[in-house]
């Protein structure tokens, strides 16, 4: 059983990469784009899984594949529903909180609130729960740095400003998502 959910995690990440990998050779069709989004609909998922350039991409995917095995005991239906459901909850609190925002490329937010969301719901596991606050504080501290000293290494190894933004919005929706996850499993249990 656990070779099987194994081979299952390699099996999504190989796929979700190659989509990924797809997608970045045409990225300008996928990118977030204030003035087209609503009318092309595809962008509310797709800007997070596009890239500023390989670099940003190489980075984020590499983060994105550790996930799984840090945190072993989510399956492949939560890492897909994370994936579909922060991705357009991000991209529509752009469009309608910070309209400033024109363009955007990257799974950094994705992946912030994907950590925060795994995290929190492994907070309820006594032998998961010293790991998962120490993600959750580091991502806090990170967060911290973001806004106050600033990630100008990051923006350039990756060429593009990094939107700091995209990384606390997914923070919050993973907090949300963990919530709602956790109370939704608590009234299934009694």
């Amino acid at each position: 059983m656990l070779e099987q959910h194994f081979r299952q995690k390699i099996i999504f990440l190989a796929a979700f990469v190659s989509l990924c990998a797809c997608l970045q050779i045409f990225k300008d069709d996928f990118i977030y784009w204030r003035e087209s989004l609503l009318g092309e609909f595809w962008r509310l998922w797709t800007a997070h899984w596009v890239h500023v350039g390989w670099t940003h991409y190489f980075l984020n995917i590499l983060a994105f594949i550790c996930l799984p095995f840090i945190f072993p005991r989510v399956n492949i239906w939560h890492f897909s529903a994370i994936l579909l459901i922060l991705s357009p909850l991000i991209s529509l609190s752009f469009y309608f909180f910070l309209p400033n925002i024109e363009a955007y490329a990257g799974l950094s937010g994705v992946l912030h609130g994907a950590y925060v969301a795994v995290a929190c719901v492994h907070l309820q596991y006594k032998r998961e729960r010293g790991f998962a606050a120490l993600v959750l504080f580091l991502i806090l501290a990170k967060l911290v740095w973001e806004n106050t000293i600033g990630n100008s290494g990051t923006a350039q190894l990756i060429g593009s400003p990094v939107l700091v933004e995209a990384h606390l919005l997914g923070v919050i929706w993973g907090v949300v998502l963990a919530l709602i996850y956790i109370v939704t499993n608590y009234f299934q249990d009694s």
